[in-house]
């Protein structure tokens, strides 16, 4: 395994292969070509489109090694495992000649009460909001640390029972509800489409929710900052763009 050396830098820590470092550069660019001509194929402009990458299957040296590359938005599914991506990434930042932007953290994943401080600590969004209690949990810790988080909320387009989210009837009344409380701002709706074999059978779950945050919009709940749509995964992001997503979470197109 080679040891590289990122120009201007003493020690970028991303032992990666030639061959891997040359796999996740193409993987970037693949993603963001994708993302370009989705949006093209609707008159959206690719600037429109914020490309969260999820690491929780990607090693260390992986996760640096594209930072390096320029992704700033990163993602994790479980609190503890954002928290130790952060702090490593925090330790190897510190070591570099040159610095980076700092990476802006997203929580996606199903979030408990009991973890909401140790997550807060780290994330500036959180996409898995699915109750009132919750986000009154975070919105209570944000005012104790003087924080400010965004929020979206997850809503279950696709009526699966072992999925997380709001129902679709709740969805709005809730989104007015979180909207209320201090020290978050609630920007937007998350959904998580089912599993399918063609992209085209999730696009139901992406009108949807699109639908929802239109009504959202209409009542004027959130105000400005209300305008994220978070939904589109390697599988289908690019449906979901051209229903309107403004935020896709991809991790399997990048590091595999």
């Amino acid at each position: 395994m080679l040891h590289l050396w990122s120009a201007g830098r003493s020690d970028s820590f991303c032992d990666v292969t030639t061959t891997n470092r040359k796999k996740l550069t193409d993987n970037l660019a693949a993603v963001r070509e994708r993302i370009a001509a989705a949006c093209g194929r609707v008159k959206r402009r690719p600037q429109e489109v914020r490309l969260v990458a999820v690491t929780k299957s990607a090693s260390l040296a992986a996760i640096k090694e594209l930072v390096s590359l320029g992704q700033e938005d990163l993602a994790e599914s479980r609190v503890q495992q954002l928290t130790q991506r952060a702090e490593e990434l925090a330790a190897w930042r510190a070591k570099l000649e040159s610095p980076l932007p700092p990476e802006r953290w997203h929580m996606v994943g199903q979030l408990q009460r009991n973890k909401v401080k140790a997550c807060i600590a780290v994330a500036q969004t959180i996409h898995s909001v699915d109750s009132l209690r919750l986000a009154e949990e975070i919105s209570l810790r944000a005012q104790r640390d003087n924080r400010q988080l965004d929020l979206l909320l997850e809503v279950n387009c696709s009526e699966e029972s072992q999925k997380s989210g709001v129902a679709v009837g709740a969805a709005v009344h809730l989104a007015e509800q979180v909207s209320t409380l201090k020290a978050i701002r609630l920007v937007g709706l998350m959904t998580m489409a089912p599993l399918v074999a063609n992209a085209e059978q999730a696009r139901f779950t992406f009108v949807r929710l699109r639908e929802l945050f239109e009504e959202a919009q209409h009542e004027k709940i959130g105000g400005r900052n209300f305008d994220q749509l978070s939904m589109g995964m390697s599988n289908d992001f690019e449906v979901a763009i051209e229903e309107g997503a403004t935020i896709v979470r991809i991790g399997t197109a990048l590091f595999q």
